[in-house]
């Protein structure tokens, strides 16, 4: 159990802002070889478990930061909420690994079923309550691993697939009753995936759509505790307002609620301002904000995103939202009275929005959270010819998550082969290519701007045009086969 909780630890180093892809696969290894040795099933729960806990409280505990430092919740009520949550998600391994010793006593068998039951426990972690698909093993591998080249053909749970069968590959090999012709057959497996990773990584799957554009990205740097108070908002919408007036591009970008003002009850004059401004050098404003609409006696409220600048203002409302910061889920009312988070429930906007055009550009938008859904975000293609998303990440502090939620971003650029931009509060703001690299970025906790020139893209990847459903057919009829044919047939590897 120790060894499986540092395993699941170590796991960490697999994804950004360390991007160590290969201690990822080395260090599921180590539940994988306990499920092909366990004795019974709950043997198997319990190391998965381990390692899921290890995995999960090392890599999401900056939930902690959002919810005492920000949201103002006890410390022990803090601790013990990110406790729950990551022994809820190590509720996933550990039933990969009951399910795999459950459905067959052959070692061989099941290190065919594990990388399988993982895989499809990660998508019902994606899917279950809303979601909550961060750290996927398929993420790490993006940009830098040749398994990145399955992204654009399966997505993040088809590269998810692909590296657990690679660590069952490994898993035989280095289990001590394989023979030397078994090890050296599966090395040489190991190296045929990884070059057809390497060979589809190299492959373009979208072509120019246009000339490049000057795309200018605002950072604004403004403290999380200080932007919805009355003696700081003005400052605020000031400090955007002439950051807006002063970048020089074609499209200028201002993050996730940038503007600390419903936006009906901004005052004419600062929006008349932004759109002369716009109008006058022939750009185009894109500013998170919220809004609001009667919705019977009262108001409902939208995390959105809007144009400014010719022409009628054109609007993109966020659909998937966070739990606990955006709405409350049924039975979770009392949750918020201990939380102090501004707009903290609102309404989803509506699907089929499609892609937000901009300047006669067409653009994916995601704000914040929703880049993690890859399912959701093809849904603007073939249409969209930059993926764009704002974010404020400003309530994790100085954590990991900032550099994990770019990486999500990195991911989806390459499963849709297209450019992504990305504008946010406190960082990290940045732009992405196609293949998944950072381009350029800039640093965390500044006030800044970034000018970066973008190519806009068009075509379908197999993933754009499948969805996850690649990913989900293959990895269940991986987990039938195996469990069908481990009940009386020897593994021919371990034989």
């Amino acid at each position: 159990m120790i060894l499986a909780a540092l395993a699941g630890a170590a796991c960490v180093f697999g994804f950004a802002p360390y991007y160590a892809w290969p201690v990822t696969m080395l260090a599921l290894c180590v539940p994988f070889l306990a499920w092909s040795r366990a004795t019974t099933a709950r043997s198997a729960f319990i190391s998965g478990y381990a390692f899921g806990a290890g995995f999960f409280l090392a890599g999401v505990s900056w939930i902690y930061v959002a919810l005492h430092d920000y949201g103002d919740m006890p410390a022990i009520l803090a601790a013990i909420a990110v406790l729950l949550f990551c022994a809820f998600l190590a509720l996933f391994p550990a039933v990969a690994g009951w399910a795999t010793v459950r459905a067959t006593s052959n070692p061989g068998w099941r290190l065919v079923l594990a990388p399988a039951a993982y895989t499809l426990g990660e998508m019902l972690r994606g899917w279950i309550f809303t979601g909550f698909p961060w750290l996927a093993i398929g993420t790490s591998q993006v940009p830098f691993s040749p398994l990145a080249g399955f992204a654009p053909v399966a997505g993040t749970f088809g590269v998810t697939l692909v590296a657990c069968l690679i660590v069952s590959l490994a898993t035989i090999a280095i289990r001590r009753e394989s023979k030397v012709r078994t090890r050296s057959a599966m090395v040489v497996a190991i190296a045929v995936v990884f070059g057809i990773g390497a060979a589809l990584q190299s492959r373009d799957w979208s072509e120019s759509a246009g000339a490049p554009l000057s795309i200018a990205l605002v950072q604004g740097n403004v403290p999380e505790e200080l932007k919805w108070r009355d003696e700081t908002r003005l400052k605020t919408l000031d400090d955007y307002r002439d950051m807006a007036i002063a970048a020089n591009a074609k499209i200028v970008v201002l993050p996730e609620t940038a503007l600390p003002e419903l936006f009906d009850r901004l005052p004419d004059a600062y929006l008349d301002g932004l759109r002369v401004a716009a109008r006058k050098d022939g750009r185009q404003i894109v500013a998170g904000v919220l809004e609001r609409e009667r919705a019977g006696s009262g108001y409902a409220y939208f995390n959105s995103v809007v144009t400014l600048g010719d022409g009628d203002s054109a609007t993109y409302r966020k659909r998937h939202l966070v739990p606990f910061g955006e709405f409350k889920p049924p039975g979770f009312a009392w949750v918020f009275a201990l939380l102090k988070i501004p707009m903290g429930d609102i309404e989803p906007g509506g699907n089929g929005q499609g892609a937000l055009v901009v300047d006669g550009t067409s653009f994916g938008v995601a704000i914040c959270y929703e880049d993690l859904f890859g399912r959701e975000l093809i849904d603007s293609l073939p249409a969209a010819q930059i993926l764009l998303n704002v974010s404020n990440d400003a309530w994790y502090g100085h954590s990991l998550a900032a550099d994990q939620h770019l990486q999500a971003s990195q991911m989806r650029a390459v499963e849709t082969g297209r450019w992504m931009v990305r504008s946010t509060n406190t960082g990290v703001t940045a732009a992405i290519d196609p293949k998944g690299e950072v381009v350029s970025r800039l640093p965390q906790f500044t006030r800044a701007t970034l000018v970066a020139s973008v190519e806009p893209r068009k075509g379908m990847t197999p993933y754009a045009d499948y969805g996850d459903w690649m990913a989900l057919a293959v990895a269940a009829a991986l987990a039938i086969m195996a469990a069908w044919r481990g009940r009386d047939r020897p593994f021919a590897a371990l034989r």
